[in-house]
């Protein structure tokens, strides 16, 4: 069962929550790491807001709106709706009246001189999260969408004010030639056994953490399993515009191509079984149920991916 492995997860998004609460689950969480993508972050209202880290956060504290996969259960927005009605604030980012307390709490940790990844780790400690959450770096790195319609925009703007909808022509990521990898996750990764790429969305979620200042280098110098899980099945993503992104990069919609993008990084890949096999590829490969509605298949993934992985030595 993998259970006396040290296993880091590079992660952002819905998607690849769903495989660390499944992972979370099955293996102790002394041994496990995620790596958490923050090129989705932003300064707004005065507060860092850090997405793809409080969807981690809730979700493995049990606490994630189970409707939405982020955000917090039961919230409300009255401050926002307050916000907008007696000042005229523009509200296009909602932000629920709970959530509102994490991003207070962040902002006031780092103008005391925390770190992020000081702040998270006392932030999800507080949350009875015992796992460790690591920002992919301290620096901030936010992915800029060059679009068709708007010219360059803020990911938040671009995935959330515009619903993903204007067409992509490139993604930069402000700030990775000045940024580093941090000494968490750097030693993190050479302490790893096992390394994963959950089904988070390659270009938008996955390709921000490859872009930190060191982060390849140390991925590739590792002589261990580094296994990507397909966001693609059945030539769609579950959730979210990696689909669309692939198609207006001039690429065909395939786990084949998801593949080929880490083929650098990784040596292990599951496919789904309702996607069409690799094909030629040097790659070791397994074809699993990666869709994730229940909890039963959150778990099953996990423990069917750990499985495959540790029969390698056998």
């Amino acid at each position: 069962m993998a259970l006396d492995k040290d296993i880091v997860v590079l992660v952002g998004g819905v998607g690849g929550a769903k495989l660390a609460v499944g992972l979370a689950q099955i293996v102790p969480a002394r041994q496990l790491t995620f790596v958490v993508n923050t090129g989705d972050d932003f300064w707004h209202l005065g507060l860092r807001i850090c997405p793809d880290l409080d969807t981690i956060m809730y979700t493995l504290a049990g606490l994630v709106n189970p409707d939405l996969g982020w955000g917090l259960k039961g919230d409300s927005v009255v401050a926002l709706e307050t916000l907008n009605k007696f000042y005229g604030v523009d509200t296009w980012f909602r932000l629920g009246d709970k959530d509102l307390a994490t991003h207070l709490h962040r902002s006031r940790l780092l103008r005391c001189g925390h770190s992020l990844t000081e702040a998270t780790r006392r932030m999800s400690r507080s949350l009875g999260v015992d796992a460790a959450l690591l920002p992919m770096s301290d620096d901030e790195m936010p992915t800029k969408i060059e679009t068709v319609e708007f010219g360059e925009l803020g990911f938040q703007e671009y995935f959330v004010k515009y619903r993903w909808q204007p067409v992509l022509k490139s993604i930069r990521h402000a700030g990775c030639e000045s940024s580093s990898i941090t000494s968490q996750v750097r030693s993190a990764l050479r302490g790893a056994d096992i390394v994963l790429i959950a089904p988070s969305n390659p270009w938008l979620s996955v390709a921000p953490i490859l872009a930190v200042k060191g982060m390849r280098d140390t991925l590739t110098s590792l002589d261990v399993p580094i296994v990507a899980v397909t966001p693609l099945i059945g030539g769609a993503a579950v959730k979210g515009p990696a689909a669309k992104i692939m198609s207006e990069l001039g690429q065909e919609v395939t786990a084949a191509n998801i593949a080929k993008y880490y083929t650098e990084i990784i040596n292990g890949f599951v496919n789904d079984t309702r996607n069409e096999p690799l094909g030629h590829s040097d790659l070791r490969t397994i074809q699993l149920n990666t869709l994730m509605k229940t909890e039963d298949d959150k778990r099953s993934l996990a423990q069917a991916t750990l499985n495959w992985i540790e029969s390698w030595g056998a």
